[in-house]
């Protein structure tokens, strides 16, 4: 059983979970209790895919909708996806709620987590007192409500990584405080625990984030071929290109020059996605790469190119985008740890920095990129629509890195 859901709840009245006591009493205690949050935590969460984003934004569910007919087609869908997160949201988060109060060893005495506790806690409270939306005017102002929302948490990924190292810096405390234990205890990848609970929660941040950012969208004009957040016709090939260009800059910039990068396959293949996504994707993996064959083979000599290889075919379940580099590859003792939001030999890009840095922020002066979060994060991003990020190294010469991404777009977000 995954944590999120062993941290959530044990067994309930009339067959429903029951979130735990002791996550319930702390949030009673809180100065803004919230006596209803065992109710909404209760719930089951409403699993959704890119096919029902996509046919909800362009309107094509509204037969069966009780919004007044006569309004254009533009405001019934945007009351129909306000409606449908009046109701999901406050469930979601008070889900995350309840988990962030009962995080393991201590993690949740964490300040900063506990910060991101209290966004959670006051966006829901926000939520539970606004009216669900029926009219064009209340759906105005409950996109108001969410746009507030969604910059309160926009510092969560940062705030929470910044919460992780408060908790390593604590754990060495303890070890201090107790005259010593091993070294390797010290490791955050010995606590799988913690890192069972970062996955869930952050899969499940990538669908909130989602689910408030297509309504948000969907308020603009859309531009050509695009529905809230989704293109319909995403070239992974134009993203990679871009990818390229942002990495090779960066390294450039690091390491005084960069490898070239190649692009091979279809070139033409076009799909559904959410552009923003595959570009982070795909420039975390190839950053990896440019480095990997930088600090493998040196600057001043030959540098072997970085190879980016887009594989479809119309029967295929999956696009499939490998990125392969001769950077030296991975230790297989290694390997586990590249999937750790807590592994990097880098400086925490947090210390000494605010939190004026959004998650949102994917650019080339992006914090994040100390953070060790790169792949993970990645990997989640993958999971999130159905697909998934998997590394395989030949130690001694290079790393493979193929990301798996579904082409169908029938598949449920993987909820927590």
């Amino acid at each position: 059983m995954r944590l999120a859901r062993a941290a959530r709840c044990t067994h309930s009245l009339a067959g429903a979970p029951r979130v735990r006591r002791r996550a319930l009493s702390a949030l009673a205690e809180r100065p803004t209790p919230i006596a209803n949050i065992a109710e909404f935590a209760a719930k089951r969460q409403t699993g959704v895919n890119m096919q029902a984003l996509l046919s909800t934004g362009m309107g094509l569910r509204l037969e069966k909708s009780a919004i007044d007919a006569s309004l254009p087609t533009q405001q019934r869908t945007l009351i129909q996806v306000a409606q449908f997160l009046h109701h999901e949201l406050p469930i979601r988060l008070a889900h995350r709620s309840i988990e962030l109060e009962e995080l393991p060893h201590g993690l949740s005495d964490m300040p900063s987590v506990r910060t991101v506790r209290d966004w959670y806690v006051e966006s829901f409270n926000d939520l539970i007192a606004a009216k669900a939306p029926t009219t064009p005017d209340e759906e105005i102002a409950f996109e108001r409500q969410l746009h507030k929302i969604y910059d309160r948490h926009a510092p969560t990924l940062l705030k929470m990584a910044r919460g992780v190292h408060e908790f390593k810096l604590e754990l060495k405390k303890r070890q201090a405080h107790a005259g010593g234990a091993p070294a390797g205890k010290a490791l955050l990848h010995d606590f799988p625990e913690v890192h069972h609970f970062l996955d869930s929660f952050y899969v499940s941040r990538i669908g909130i984030r989602i689910l408030i950012g297509q309504y948000l969208e969907l308020h603009h004009p859309q531009e050509e071929h695009y529905v809230g957040l989704i293109h319909t016709r995403t070239s992974p090939s134009e993203i990679a290109a871009q990818a390229i260009e942002d990495a090779r800059y960066m390294c450039v910039r690091q390491y005084g020059d960069a490898p070239d990068v190649e692009i091979k396959g279809r070139l033409d293949l076009v799909f559904s996605y959410i552009p923003s996504h595959l570009y982070y994707m795909l420039f975390e993996v190839i950053k990896n790469s440019l480095r990997a064959v930088c600090e493998f083979h040196g600057v001043d000599g030959e540098m072997p190119p970085v190879r980016v290889i887009i594989a479809d075919g119309e029967r295929n379940e999956d696009v499939v985008i490998k990125v392969s580099d001769e950077g030296g590859g991975i230790a297989r003792s290694h390997m586990p740890k590249i999937w750790s939001y807590l592994f990097t030999t880098a400086k925490p890009a947090f210390e000494g920095a605010g939190d004026e840095f959004p998650d949102s922020q994917i650019a080339t002066d992006s914090p994040l990129a100390g953070l060790g979060y790169g792949l993970p994060t990645s990997r989640a991003y993958a999971r999130y629509f159905g697909g998934d990020l998997n590394v395989m190294s030949m130690e001694g010469y290079g790393t493979d890195a193929f990301l798996h991404l579904s082409r169908l777009g029938n598949r449920n977000e993987p909820l927590p």
